[in-house]
């Protein structure tokens, strides 16, 4: 398949004016609804990866390749350009190098890799720590370096701010945008003069994730350089809900009929891409006299 029209449409919401929110993706089926309704990127998260998969809690025990595989189910599922949470790029600054390389032709458009110690370290169970600056660093170079086709977009992400101070988070931010980065993902920021204060260090786009309510104001997040700004990742735990739900009231004898809030027939068939099917079995199934 072809990304480079998704990459470029990412890269115009990056140096354009204001802040969006993207849907926060997890399948195939997802990543249509989001697409369908309009939003200008999707998000696929590490920790949402983690569920999806495995059914386990976001302790790092997804693997390279299959984070890369479900990206690539989403991206191949339509036009949405697809920002993926790589976490610590699945080792050291060669272990990111494969992570560009296996996420690039899955056809995502943006990947950010972090700068938080993963997996956690012995000892460390109910603390999360930094890797060093150096080590950060090194991390965007290999990435950078891996990377073949220049519209995907490279993110540096760091949750300093929350773990070690905004002082560290700027030494940060400058060196990662030192080494080239395309953009930053600051991770826990929770008021606006923290905010405020990293974003004036730096002349690249900033990615926000689990802010605090002082930063939900768009507005104010594009002037101050703010092009994305993650709404937590409620579709996930939604349609968990909805599926419990669903099972609990069939378990308990209710009648399918009677289970109101299940998606219409219409938008199944919407999501399934029904129409683009029944046209090729048409096409090249269907007997056409010969």
């Amino acid at each position: 398949m072809r990304w480079t029209n998704r990459r470029e449409k990412f890269r115009a919401v990056l140096s354009g004016d204001v802040c969006v929110h993207p849907g926060s993706v997890y399948d195939a089926i997802s990543a249509r609804i989001a697409e369908d309704l309009g939003f200008e990127t999707g998000m696929f998260a590490g920790s949402i990866a983690s569920m999806t998969v495995l059914g386990a809690p976001d302790i790092v025990m997804l693997t390279l390749s299959e984070f890369a595989d479900q990206a690539h189910r989403i991206c191949r599922a339509g036009e949405l350009p697809l920002i993926v949470d790589a976490d610590h790029g699945y080792g050291n600054a060669l272990n990111v190098m494969r992570t560009v390389e296996a996420l690039e032709i899955a056809g995502i458009s943006a990947m950010s890799i972090e700068d938080t110690e993963l997996p956690p370290a012995y000892g460390s169970a109910t603390t999360r720590r930094l890797i060093s600056v150096e080590e950060g660093t090194a991390k965007m170079r290999a990435a950078l370096e891996a990377r073949r086709d220049p519209g995907l977009v490279i993110l540096g992400r760091t949750s300093a701010a929350v773990i070690t101070g905004v002082e560290d988070t700027i030494a940060r931010v400058r060196a990662y945008q030192a080494a080239g980065v395309d953009g930053i993902f600051l991770a826990g920021l929770k008021t606006r003069d923290d905010f405020t204060a990293i974003a004036a260090e730096i002349d690249i786009p900033i990615m926000l994730g689990g802010a605090g309510p002082e930063l939900s104001d768009r507005t104010f997040l594009a002037e101050h350089g703010a092009r994305i700004a993650l709404q937590s990742h409620l579709p996930f735990s939604a349609g968990v809900g909805a599926v419990y739900e669903a099972l609990k009231a069939l378990r308990e004898g209710t009648a399918p009929a009677d289970i109101s809030h299940a998606g219409s027939k219409e938008l199944i068939a919407r999501v399934l891409r029904q129409d683009d099917y029944d046209r090729w079995t048409d096409d090249y199934l269907g007997d056409d006299g010969a």
